[in-house]
């Protein structure tokens, strides 16, 4: 495993790699073309961003609040 390393800035995406490996799963065939057709199509690449940002953030709220609080319920 790689050395975890210290980020300004994290991104996160789903390439056209991610998504016909989740067809595949299904059972289902996208090549390339029709993958990189899929997110580009009109606002669903934007509305996957907000969607991943929407779920970073609650997840960082989780673990903010996990950490500040004590194991009696006090904050550390």
């Amino acid at each position: 495993m790689n050395p975890r390393k210290k980020r300004e800035k994290v991104v996160a995406e789903i390439t056209a790699t991610h998504l016909r490996m989740l067809m595949q799963e299904q059972g289902r065939f996208l090549d390339q073309q029709q993958a990189l057709a899929f997110l580009n199509e009109g606002d669903r690449a934007y509305i996957m961003w907000m969607q991943m940002m929407i779920a970073g953030e609650n997840y960082v709220k989780s673990v903010l609040t996990q950490n500040s609080l004590g194991s009696d319920g006090t904050t550390a």
